[in-house]
């Protein structure tokens, strides 16, 4: 886990606020940039010039705008990584569990046959048997099956603009005021013979490829089958094995069981130990803000008290 907490620097109640802050600055910057438009609309009536839409050209600090907004993001993601990087380092911290048996393992029975099984295997094992090929072929498929299909199914933005082009009025009046309309021409850009014959070339595309991606996951599917079979016959014949072998089970081992278990339990109190002083240090983790966001940090900071 990469991070820049150590014990100087930002507090995460500070890291907190500034991050907030620039959330609040990015979205004063996005709010000035959404209304940005390309033209205007007037209309004319009787000599009188009317303006139906305001004029929201490019500001002429767009440049400076993004490069603020990009400083702003990503000092906020700096710091929200590291806020995140505490968070999962105490939570990682606690999860921590105790097992014993890793450092001395559990006395066992002499001569006592245990049986091993192999584990089933499930798609991702069938999905790793496909060739290098094969997968990026799959992906690739999956992918334009995805998005052509997602550009001309029910309710995608091909099929929307086919039902709406028949809607279409080539004539609408504007009403500028009580009993006075004027025109407004309407120009469509497709004809419905054009909007049929890209979604009749998108739909073969998309079956095309949708087979290909049928085709990986039935072989991934009969591949996850027959060697889960196999697995089975192998699992049967060990069980045969062990039931063979296991006809007498004896041993004496309570001696070595006292040992382990003094053992454990000093092991488990050094180690409750360890714990609770990591959670102590890394509960007084600050963030180090690197010279490469300090500028805006600086922006903001109030020294603590």
């Amino acid at each position: 886990m990469k991070h820049s907490l150590s014990a100087t620097g930002l507090s995460l109640s500070q890291a907190q606020s500034i991050s907030n802050l620039c959330n609040q600055r990015v979205r004063e910057i996005d709010n000035r940039l959404s209304v940005v438009n390309n033209a205007s609309k007037q209309v004319t009536i009787d000599g009188v010039n009317y303006q139906e839409t305001q004029p929201n050209p490019m500001p002429v600090d767009v440049v400076d705008m993004l490069t603020e907004k990009a400083r702003l993001s990503s000092t906020q993601a700096f710091l929200m990584e590291n806020m995140r990087a505490k968070d999962e380092l105490l939570a990682a911290t606690r999860k921590q569990t105790f097992d014993f048996e890793t450092i001395m393992p559990y006395p066992v029975r002499q001569k006592f046959e245990m049986v091993t099984e192999l584990a089933e295997v499930g798609e991702s094992w069938g999905w790793d048997q496909l060739s290098a090929a094969e997968y990026n072929e799959y992906l690739e498929a999956e992918a334009y099956a995805a998005h052509i299909g997602q550009f001309i199914h029910n309710r995608g933005k091909l099929d929307s603009l086919r039902k709406e082009l028949p809607t279409i009025k080539t004539l609408e009046w504007l009403e500028v005021e009580t009993g006075k309309k004027t025109p407004v021409k309407v120009i469509t850009h497709h004809t419905a013979d054009d909007l049929l014959q890209l979604h009749e070339e998108l739909a073969a595309l998309h079956r095309g490829y949708e087979q290909r991606v049928n085709y990986f996951k039935a072989k991934v599917k009969n591949l996850v089958t027959t060697e889960n079979a196999r697995i089975a016959r192998a699992n049967a014949e060990e069980q045969a094995r062990v039931n063979a072998i296991n006809q007498k089970i004896m041993a004496e081992y309570e001696a070595e069981q006292k040992v382990w278990l003094d053992a454990e339990k000093k092991a488990k109190f050094e180690f409750q130990e360890k714990i609770e002083q990591q959670i102590k240090e890394i509960a007084a983790y600050r963030i180090q803000v690197p010279a490469r966001f300090q500028p805006v940090i600086d922006m903001f900071i109030t020294p603590e008290k």
